[in-house]
């Protein structure tokens, strides 16, 4: 199934389009489930889709947050995806605290912290665990997740959560960040991505090309929202 993509004129307009496809989606998966499992990645537009989505009509209490990836990096730090996660999302959606489950990079033992998650994952998600949406970007290297090129983690199949290597980092940080069973498993995907510079990957996206990391995920029921600049080339 190839991947649906919707035209918005701008970033602004990509990032309230996926807020209404969220929340949509959140109440027919609570209605029908109790419970909506959401994973988000990091990046300007997705903290503009999560602000928006504070306004929208969610059964907060009902709904879980958890995270695509995130940098080894110190609670606070700026390059955490947490801390806008939190200035996005908590700062003015009334959903508990205790339902943004974030990625335990901070542990003693980062490979315990991935195995920890896992688990928090199969509490809430079942077993194997199945998000009922994925978002994630695109970045201008063909990147997604954490699944960065010539990473080691992209060959990871038998963990549901990954990360990068300790050695070669990606820009300057290891990372923690969930693999391609664990996202290809989601029941919706939704990508997000906006500007020209990212035209050659939206290419190579669309044509499901796996010499990108981005083209190795699973293209039935994902969704692309860009705007005009980064659609020029489709």
């Amino acid at each position: 199934m190839a991947l649906t993509i919707e035209v918005l004129e701008n970033d602004d307009a990509v990032a309230k389009a996926a807020a209404g496809k969220i929340a949509a989606a959140a109440r027919e998966a609570v209605a029908a489930r109790g419970v909506f499992t959401l994973a988000v990645s990091g990046g300007k537009t997705p903290w503009a889709m999560l602000r928006d989505l504070a306004s929208e009509e969610v059964p907060w209490s009902q709904v879980h947050v958890f995270q695509i990836d995130e940098r080894i990096a110190p609670e606070g730090d700026p390059d955490r995806n947490l801390t806008h996660l939190h200035e996005s999302l908590l700062g003015n959606a009334p959903i508990p605290k205790e339902n943004i489950h974030a990625m335990p990079v901070n542990a003693v033992d980062p490979v315990e912290g991935a195995k920890e998650y896992e688990t928090t994952l199969r509490g809430l998600c079942g077993n194997p665990p199945t998000l009922d949406m994925a978002h994630l970007g695109l970045g201008p290297d063909g990147h997604t997740a954490s699944l960065v090129p010539n990473d080691p983690v992209l060959q990871v199949v038998d963990r549901d959560v990954a990360l990068t290597d300790p050695v070669n980092l990606y820009q300057n940080r290891r990372r923690m960040t969930l693999t391609y069973p664990m996202i290809n498993r989601s029941r919706q995907i939704l990508w997000l991505a906006t500007g020209a510079a990212k035209i050659p990957m939206l290419v190579k996206l669309r044509a499901a090309d796996s010499s990108v990391p981005g083209g190795k995920i699973s293209q039935q029921n994902s969704l692309l929202l860009t705007d005009k600049a980064a659609a020029a080339g489709l």
